[in-house]
């Protein structure tokens, strides 16, 4: 007999409205739409959605609503229904539209994305979205406001630079640039206080980094930044869904004799492997044997140095993950495997091969 399970509903976002596109499943895997509608991004929209669902909703089953992570323009709605006791499923970009080619449209347009992020929801067994805490979403406030300050300055040098080099200079040019510098600077010093100052006033968070910050070479902010863009691994079941997050997870291209390239995916956070770039370099210049043993082995094989400082960076974030989760203190000489295995338990196979992509 034939009867409902769920309720799948597709939301397509924007910065002033979103799409929403309500289906049926029933126990057979069959797929029925019951409505579609478009709402605006506001408090009053997510009430009249609200409404909207409870009239379509004529039986007494559960509601999950799919929603594309665009931007931050997502986050109010899924904070709303959230607290209202829906399930909430927050996907990425790439995922989406991988699982939407799958289904063989060649038509884009709202309605069509929400068609099809409400068929995944219901499809596929998609993990339920929890929002983070108030001090972790300031803390990804302010670590992405340093990383923009960073940009900025790194821009402001290269055009002082450039102006210095040039056959005539212009003295005005040359101190607004200069003062941007100084101000950008000054700016980034402060955000990062207050990151220190945030993070010290949350016990549960200093506590755990207090035990990683011994690792050499890597600083508050570092950590910090990570911390917050992954909402302190709290979704996070194992090293393989944090790396695939982080974009380090490789991608291989093999159809009978043909061997195509392999490379890591930097399908991810961007943020999380832009500041893991400058630790993966200090671990070794500070000589973190476990980093140094690393570096050594993979540059023994290969010529270029980005290579084994991709691999560093994901070695240094495996291990961030695994002394937060374990609560543990980070001990340099502490060697919980031996030497030999420690490459298949720390870099799946083709991880080497693949960051070669990477220098080239």
């Amino acid at each position: 007999m034939v009867s409902p399970i769920k309720y799948s509903v597709g939301i397509d976002m924007s910065k002033s409205d979103f799409q929403a596109v309500m289906l049926l499943q029933n126990n057979d895997l069959s797929t029925f739409v019951k409505g579609s509608r478009k709402f605006a991004n506001t408090a009053t929209g997510f009430d009249q959605f609200e409404v909207w669902i409870s009239r379509h909703k004529k039986f007494d089953v559960p509601v999950h609503l799919t929603v594309e992570a665009t931007g931050n323009y997502h986050e109010n709605l899924a904070f709303y229904f959230d607290s209202q006791d829906f399930v909430v499923n927050v996907v990425l970009p790439n995922k989406a539209k991988k699982y939407l080619q799958s289904l063989g449209y060649k038509s884009k347009n709202d309605k069509i994305d929400a068609r099809g992020l409400a068929q995944m929801g219901a499809e596929q067994q998609l993990r339920q979205w929890k929002p983070f805490s108030e001090n972790i979403y300031g803390l990804r406030a302010l670590t992405r406001y340093c990383e923009q300050l960073s940009v900025h300055r790194t821009m402001y040098r290269n055009q002082l630079s450039a102006l210095s080099q040039g056959m005539y200079q212009v003295a005005s040019v040359e101190n607004s640039l200069q003062e941007l510098i100084e101000l950008t600077e000054k700016q980034l010093l402060g955000a990062k206080q207050k990151i220190e100052e945030l993070v010290k006033s949350d016990k549960k968070i200093w506590e755990r980094m207090e035990k990683i910050l011994p690792i050499q070479g890597l600083g508050v902010y570092s950590l910090a930044t990570i911390i917050a863009e992954t909402n302190g691994f709290e979704l996070f079941h194992n090293e393989r869904q944090l790396s695939s997050y982080a974009g380090y997870d490789v991608v291989e291209s093999q159809s009978g004799t043909k061997t195509g390239k392999t490379r890591i995916s930097k399908k991810g956070n961007s943020h999380i492997r832009r500041i893991l770039h400058l630790p993966s370099l200090n671990v070794v210049r500070y000589g973190e044997k476990k980093f140094v043993d690393i570096y050594e082995r993979i540059m023994s094989r290969n010529t270029k140095k980005k290579v084994a400082y991709v691999a560093i960076q994901r070695k240094l974030l495996a291990l961030i993950y695994t002394l937060w989760k374990k609560n543990e203190m980070y001990i340099s000489d502490y060697e919980r495997i031996s030497g030999n295995d420690e490459s298949k338990v720390l870099f799946p196979v083709g991880f080497e091969k693949a960051t070669k992509k990477v220098a080239s």
